[in-house]
């Protein structure tokens, strides 16, 4: 884990959406990861290395754009394994990403094959190095967070369906929001230690949530309601193959476990369901009511308290800032 001080994810503040899908990609990596879509200069990174603080080992890893094949698997000595009798496995980014985060940025510039073999190795869960008859297996589970500007191209159909969630940033902040990110951005800046210590309490209420969650997911039964019901949700909106249904329910089971209860229940399926079905379908296509935003946090020293919204960082005095207040609604155990 890196000692580089980096911004806390519980000092973020709006786009709430976001942070519960990254949330419970953290609670349940099965989920298949988070592609995050919207322009530049959203801090998209920012949110992705907070959530490496959510999981145990913590470990953060980025792919940059240009790395080979061989870099992101890893490689086989083949002259070992014939002057030795023995495989000799070099390790790529997939091994030094278990158990943490792998942030790919612009995902969609990437060649479709790696964005294959990265979804194939989310969804396993296990990376498989073949080489000339040999051949290495070894754990491989993290989250995939994967951002992208439309702008600059799209990912093909068939890659989109396999992110188990998508979440869009659209817009832009509201000048309070605004200068609110500037101001905590300063603070940061100028003392990095100060900051973290301000919102050590938050962070570790957050970090312990979600361990929690994680520690609660296996109790909960993935019952035959639910599914029913979210089968019929997928067929009216018009979703084709079955990802969507299995992403669903284990997005739902991730949302009550986060909420602390024991069965899964409407409200679970409801919270998940654009997130699913954002690069698949449409939201309430089935007729009922489709997701609505979060509430947004009402934590600021200001009185903005309109157009709240798409994204940034909460807001801190520079020289001396305040002591958080009441934690969000979606921070809260309920």
């Amino acid at each position: 884990m890196s000692s580089i001080p980096h911004f806390p994810l519980a000092a973020v503040v709006a786009a709430d959406d976001l942070k519960l899908a990254l949330c419970l990609a953290a609670i349940d990596p099965a989920i298949g990861g988070v592609l995050i879509e919207g322009p530049r200069g959203m801090a998209k990174s920012t949110l992705a290395r907070g959530v490496a603080d959510l999981l145990e080992r913590g470990g953060f890893v980025t792919l940059p754009l240009g790395a080979s094949e061989e870099r992101i698997v890893g490689t086989l000595d083949l002259d070992a394994a014939l002057g030795e009798g023995q495989v000799r496995f070099s390790p790529g980014l997939l091994a030094k990403a278990h158990e943490g985060v792998l942030y790919v940025d612009e995902v969609n510039l990437l060649p479709d094959h790696l964005v294959d073999l990265l979804l194939d190795v989310a969804a396993s869960g296990v990376n498989l190095v073949e080489r000339d008859g040999l051949s290495h297996r070894h754990p491989a589970r993290f989250v995939l967070i994967g951002t992208m500007n439309p702008e600059e191209g799209e990912l093909r159909p068939q890659l989109l369906d396999r992110f188990g969630f998508k979440v869009s940033l659209e817009g832009s902040p509201v000048p309070p929001d605004r200068a609110e990110i500037v101001r905590r951005r300063l603070a940061f800046d100028s003392d990095p230690n100060a900051f973290l210590a301000l919102w050590q309490a938050r962070q570790t209420e957050l970090i312990a949530r979600c361990a929690q969650a994680r520690a609660r997911l296996a109790g909960i039964p993935l019952d035959d309601a639910s599914l029913e019901s979210i089968a019929q949700r997928c067929f009216d909106a018009d979703v084709e193959g079955l990802r969507a249904d299995l992403v669903w329910l284990r997005g739902a089971r991730a949302h009550a476990a986060w909420r602390g209860a024991e069965r899964m229940a409407q409200e679970d399926l409801d919270a998940v369901e654009a997130f699913v079905l954002a690069h698949r379908g449409q939201p309430g296509a089935d007729g009922g009511q489709a997701l609505a935003p979060p509430p947004q946090a009402t934590d600021r020293p200001s009185k903005a308290s309109t157009g709240e919204g798409q994204w940034g960082e909460l807001p801190a005095q520079p020289v001396a800032p305040a002591a958080p207040r009441e934690l969000p609604a979606w921070l809260k155990k309920t």
